[in-house]
């Protein structure tokens, strides 16, 4: 394989990931969503932002969950391109209605290992309630 093929492979994989990701934050069925957790989160995988925090497949779900409580209705949406190198990867997100404006937003940076997610560390840029530290 050339390395332009191995990039092109590294950025599907990783494209994959991230939907699989963004896919579990909007998912509302508890037996799917652990689906998609399961899929895009190392057993271990760790996300933090200035609001939560979640560990492991369980606590992942419940931090979505959370959520999903409290903004019903609403759903995430990635903004623009991932940039991704090595073993790294940031993207811009939105949580907003289906059509309207976004009620919160920031920028991703999470680690993948052997295809999973092993960890995601958020920062918002904006968000009720945040004031991003």
């Amino acid at each position: 394989m050339t390395a332009t093929a191995a990039a092109g492979t590294m950025a599907l994989e990783v494209e994959q990931v991230i939907n699989q990701y963004i896919a579990a934050w909007n998912e509302t069925d508890p037996a799917t969503r652990h689906e998609l957790i399961s899929r895009a989160w190392a057993d271990d995988g760790r996300y933090l932002d200035p609001l939560m925090s979640g560990e492991g497949h369980d606590g992942i779900d419940a931090m979505i969950g959370a959520v999903q409580t409290q903004f019903p209705g609403y759903c995430f949406r990635r903004v623009g391109e991932l940039d991704a190198h090595h073993d790294r990867v940031r993207f811009t997100w939105e949580l907003g209605p289906e059509v309207g404006v976004a009620l919160a937003g920031g920028v991703d940076f999470g680690v993948i290992v052997d295809g999973r997610l092993q960890s995601i560390t958020g920062f918002l840029d904006f968000a009720p309630g945040a004031n991003g530290h």
